[in-house]
């Protein structure tokens, strides 16, 4: 009874894809076997004749959902991204498969980073958003970090990520000058965040005196600015300001105190430069690595083991994805800049990082500190 339960299970799902005729002839030839080769033999057959990605990538996923996994809070910038993507990535993947948005909140994006590298489903069905800055947090020894980026499977980066300092317009504190002389409050998501990472950098480079206030969702934090419990953000991304808050752009409701990056933003041309505030070499480089992941910035990955068909399937819908006509007129009405990195680009960007020197990861650890 037992087998023929578990065989009629077995062979009812295969018949869909294989047809019903296949199944008799098996079930005939089994049957005269002794009963150990006869499971024996029935296990093979079934795992040979089994429907599976790997024998069929290009059917894989018709009739399917994928998960975006969105390791930010509903409404911040990682969120607004994704589900830019979602909407417009399906079609370019064969069998047309729905998307599905989850967002997966939680240590700044580590938890569903750890999720998506360590239990998630290796089938091609789920694809992660993490954020950028938590790209060299293994490497920097974060205890909380479970995962290995050079390890995961990189889909793509959707922007770059400049990042800036700002107050509130009435802060009194306008300048990073001023910030050097007073204590400024500024709101943070998590201790592994940017907005928690650059203020903290910035006390030990240049000798500011940023008080960081740790806990807050992605909206909330923003919020904490406009109620007044802070006195502002450093370390946001100016994309997700555009994005996320225009007014306080447009109304000029905030001061521009730094921005991040080789080279100012286009926006940005007055806005002065971290990188100009150092001239000792080997903080230079310290910079350099620290902010190696804003080139990196809106980066997808879909966890490890995962078959490499898929992956290079799910890459080159992300490619086409990045230069559709209607996706991009879409970006522009909701102010979000495209400026994409490919996943192989992204994946030996990752691979060079986690090469730099002891002595230069341990000098960066310490001003993080």
């Amino acid at each position: 009874m037992l087998f023929r339960s578990a065989g009629a299970r077995f062979f009812r799902a295969d018949a869909v894809e294989y047809g019903r005729a296949s199944v008799a002839p098996l079930t005939a030839e089994f049957t005269r076997m002794p009963t150990a080769r006869l499971f024996l033999s029935l296990g093979l057959a079934l795992a040979a004749m089994w429907p599976s990605h790997a024998q069929d990538p290009e059917t894989w996923y018709r009739d399917k959902q994928v998960r975006m996994v969105i390791g930010g809070g509903v409404g911040g910038g990682y969120d607004l991204y994704a589900r830019l993507l979602s909407q417009y990535m399906s079609r370019y993947i064969p069998g047309r498969p729905a998307f599905v948005n989850q967002n997966m909140p939680g240590g700044a994006g580590i938890t569903a980073t750890n999720w998506g590298a360590k239990i998630a489903p290796k089938d091609g069905t789920v694809i992660i958003s993490t954020y950028h800055v938590l790209l060299l947090e293994p490497l920097f020894g974060n205890a909380a970090t479970e995962y290995h980026p050079p390890d995961l499977e990189w889909i793509g980066s959707m922007a770059k990520q400049q990042n800036i300092c700002m107050t509130w317009h009435a802060s009194k504190v306008k300048t990073i000058d001023d910030a050097k002389k007073a204590e400024v409050t500024v709101s943070a998501t998590g201790t592994s965040g940017h907005t928690h990472i650059i203020p903290t950098m910035l006390n030990s480079l240049l000798g500011t005196k940023f008080k960081v206030i740790a806990g807050y969702q992605t909206a909330e934090s923003r919020l904490a600015v406009e109620r007044g419990e802070v006195e502002g953000m450093c370390g946001m991304s100016w994309s997700t300001l555009k994005a996320a808050s225009p007014e306080w752009v447009q109304a000029k409701k905030i001061n521009l105190l730094l921005q991040t990056g080789n080279a100012p933003h286009e926006d940005l041309s007055e806005v002065p430069l971290l990188m100009n505030f150092v001239t000792d070499q080997n903080d230079r480089k310290v910079l350099g690595l620290i902010s190696s992941p804003d080139d990196m910035g809106r980066p997808f990955f879909m966890p490890p083991g995962t078959d490499r068909r898929l992956v290079a399937m799910m890459r080159e819908a992300f490619d086409k994805t990045m230069v559709d006509p209607e996706f991009l007129a879409d970006a522009r009405k909701r102010l979000l800049e495209i400026e994409p990195l490919p996943g192989a680009r992204l994946r030996d960007m990752l691979a060079e990082a986690y090469q730099t020197p002891k002595a230069l990861v341990e000098r960066a650890k310490a001003f993080m500190k």
